[in-house]
């Protein structure tokens, strides 16, 4: 196999502060290399210096980037658009800030292709739609005169992979290109992205957090560590047999599909040789189940309904889309119902419904016995309370202007919780440091954290108010999976000590089985499947759990 890359002795620095140290890597043709490591361990902003991609300012590149024996790093802006898209390609993390909202997702396909010449204006169109054909959109000529807001997030990604292999780039970049999508829509695109390259015999770095995933596409693994590579090998015997402690501790980060443990392995526990191997036993479990079950529900869903309406036109007929369909369940105290489904089932249009965000179009919801479907405004503003939610995107749910200190204060205020600012205050530096945070950070502002540190300040700010109910929202889903790990043992942590209730939304069946007491499967808006956790993965009824289940990454 030829080789298309070859990095040599790469070091990047921002100002004076070095961030990536000497690596050297290479890929060849229709060969796949995965980068693995955590969010800050140099993966993309290699990846970046590949494509001349890293601004120009106050950045200092050694080494050599050899792209068919040309060294990268001397090359010059006009130089690297040439190659950008025609010879080397990325797919990036976020399709929707990746593509132009106000342009068709054809026209931005078409914009690349005459972009290198790469057909006449008379064959474009064509050739897009053959693009799209060839990426498994459905509906290709709906799809060309649609606007990305239009689209699923699997079907943004397809454009993204149409636009990356438009020009039959020998080198592909894919950076994290399936974080944030469902387990089924994963699977997909891995399976897109290697029928692509056993066709084209590019070459393709596939860069990701989580070892297991990458172990189902790549032939070799890079790990990244703190702007090092730690280990790197064939992907069989890295994944089989790591030698390097950090290699390990990504792997038992995630949770397990075999073994409920009491507390999950961080990276820091690994390293540290600190991992606790405590096991939730059957018994333990069963009563506690014995015990939350025996009480009345705190939460009733009955029959509920929420329908979407939308019209075409001034006199277009008006069509009704039922995101949740005749749904009912019950809810105990300090039981934690998981609930899974693909984008598009209605899991969080059910969440938004219970918390009265949407008016439900049918049925009742009662909370401690009350319908709180018939509730006024102001008595909805009081339950707030009572019932809160923590989002997915703690940066976009956080003001940015206010430090985090007065964020995790403001919801006491408004619901007059403690007698002045001042008890108020030692109150948020208690949560602070509840959720592992340093009372020191009080006066900072949220860019100045990670991403797992912006998540445990959005659970300081929902546990502020000591509600009974609290509906996490794919609240892990984009973290990386060791500070996945410490969100979930926050979560179980704060639930044995304050005794919460929890809705856990996500589409990661993995994580969901791990947290949950009762698994509840939704598909098109309907309960597919309702029952204790461990026992629906061991044995699930429907073919559509079983779908899921089997998209679950386990790697070899």
């Amino acid at each position: 196999m030829q080789t298309l890359l070859d990095i040599q002795n790469l070091s990047i620095s921002f100002k004076d502060n070095e961030v990536i140290h000497g690596i050297s890597y290479s890929v060849s043709s229709n060969e796949i290399l995965g980068i693995v490591g955590e969010s800050g361990s140099g993966k993309s902003v290699s990846s970046l210096a590949v494509l001349g991609l890293l601004p120009n300012k106050n950045v200092t590149i050694t080494g050599e980037i050899l792209y068919k024996d040309q060294n990268l790093v001397s090359l010059s802006n006009k130089e690297f658009q040439r190659l950008r898209g025609n010879e080397i390609s990325m797919i990036f993390q976020e399709p929707m800030s990746s593509l132009n909202p106000s342009m068709t997702c054809g026209k931005q396909v078409e914009e690349v292709l005459l972009q290198h010449k790469f057909c006449t204006k008379k064959e474009v169109k064509a050739t897009v739609l053959s693009l799209f054909e060839k990426v498994k959109l459905p509906r290709v000529a709906q799809m060309y005169s649609s606007y990305p807001h239009q689209l699923s997030g699997g079907q943004k990604q397809r454009v993204m992979i149409a636009m990356a292999i438009a020009c039959k780039p020998k080198l592909l970049i894919a950076d994290e290109p399936t974080t944030a999508l469902d387990v089924t829509v994963q699977k997909e695109i891995i399976l897109l992205l290697k029928e692509l390259q056993q066709e084209t015999k590019m070459g393709i770095i596939f860069i990701s957090h989580d070892l297991s995933l990458v172990s189902e596409i790549a032939d070799k693994i890079v790990v990244m560590y703190q702007g090092n590579i730690v280990e790197h090998g064939k992907t069989s015997k890295l994944f089989l047999h790591p030698e390097h402690e950090y290699t390990k501790a990504l792997l038992q980060s995630k949770p397990s599909l075999d073994v409920r443990l009491k507390k999950l392995p961080t990276i820091q526990d690994v390293l540290a040789g600190t991992v606790s191997q405590q096991v939730v036993s059957a018994e333990e479990r069963k009563r506690h189940h014995e015990s939350i079950y025996a009480k009345a529900p705190l939460l009733e869903v009955k029959n509920v309904s929420k329908s979407f309406f939308s019209s075409a036109g001034i006199f277009g007929t008006s069509t009704e889309v039922k995101a949740v369909n005749d749904v009912s369940f019950s809810l105990y105290e300090g039981e934690t119902l998981g609930l899974v489904g693909e984008s598009g089932c209605g899991k969080s249009t059910l969440g938004n419904t219970i918390l009265q965000l949407h008016k439900a179009t049918e049925g009742e919801i009662l909370y401690k016995g009350q319908d709180i479907t018939k509730l006024s405004k102001r008595e909805i503003r009081s339950l707030r309370k009572e019932i809160q939610i923590i989002f997915q995107d703690p940066f976009a749910s956080l003001n940015p202007r206010i430090p985090i200190g007065t964020a995790i204060l403001e919801p006491m205020k408004v619901h007059g919780l403690y007698t002045n600012d001042t008890e108020r205050k030692e109150k948020v530096l208690e949560l602070l440091e509840r959720v592992g945070l340093d009372a020191s950070y009080y006066g900072r502002y949220p860019h100045e954290f990670s991403g797992g540190q912006r998540q445990r300040i959005g659970i300081a700010r929902t546990i502020a108010l000591q509600p009974k109910l609290i509906i996490c929202d794919e609240s892990v889903s984009a973290l990386d999976i060791s500070v996945q790990a410490q969100v979930l043992n926050l979560l179980n942590e704060l639930k044995d000590n304050f005794g919460f209730t929890y809705i856990f939304i996500s589409h990661d069946l993995a994580v969901v089985k791990y947290i949950s007491d009762q698994l509840l499967v939704m598909n098109a808006g309907q309960i597919e499947e309702l029952g204790e956790a461990d026992a629906i993965y061991a044995n699930p009824k429907s073919s559509y759990t079983q779908k899921l289940i089997d998209a679950i990454p386990k790697g070899i």
